[in-house]
């Protein structure tokens, strides 16, 4: 199966929520965290907090958290709700699609056996299972570098011996 960007970006900002549940975060700082559109996730986060799978704060120190504790919220139940809107394939659309195997098809329900197995296997991993973390920036230098650390004493030069000047001649 092929997520859509729209639930990877979901994915994304909520695994960011599960590292740190307690803290607001706004879409500009994910979009930028993630390298994603703003846009789009401005999106996502509106259906996310319609589904009550985050809650929404406005004004000047806004954004959004989880609603939920991350250890109740199944991967599956986030693809579902993100996923809603889009057919596996054509025959799967609400009307029926367009499709000219559907009378006599025997295809259609091994691909919603496959997207059954998929959602429930998503079922068994919780956000909290899968909340991401910054990676920690290491505040000494690379190795071979000249600097030393912030905050280090700068190590102390030794005199050097003075030499003696010879005439030339």
């Amino acid at each position: 199966m092929r997520l859509t960007s729209f639930t990877d970006y979901g994915l994304r900002a909520l695994m960011r929520l599960a590292s740190d549940p307690g803290r607001l975060f706004t879409t500009e700082e994910i979009a930028r965290e993630f390298s994603i559109s703003r846009n789009h996730l401005t999106k996502v986060v509106r259906k996310l907090a319609l589904a009550g799978v985050i809650a929404t704060q406005k004004g000047a120190r806004g954004g959004f958290r989880l609603a939920r504790p991350a250890g109740e919220i199944t991967l599956g139940e986030i693809v579902r709700r993100l996923e809603s809107h889009q057919a596996l394939v054509e025959c799967f659309r609400a009307d029926g699609g367009a499709c000219v195997l559907t009378p006599g098809c025997r295809f259609k329900a091994r691909l919603g056996a496959a997207r059954e197995a998929f959602l429930r296997e998503l079922d068994r991993s919780t956000l909290a299972e899968c909340a991401w973390r910054p990676p920690v920036k290491d505040p000494r230098p690379p190795v071979g570098s000249a600097q030393p650390p912030v905050g280090s004493p700068r190590p102390i030069k030794s005199p050097r011996p003075l030499r003696s000047r010879r005439p030339r001649g």
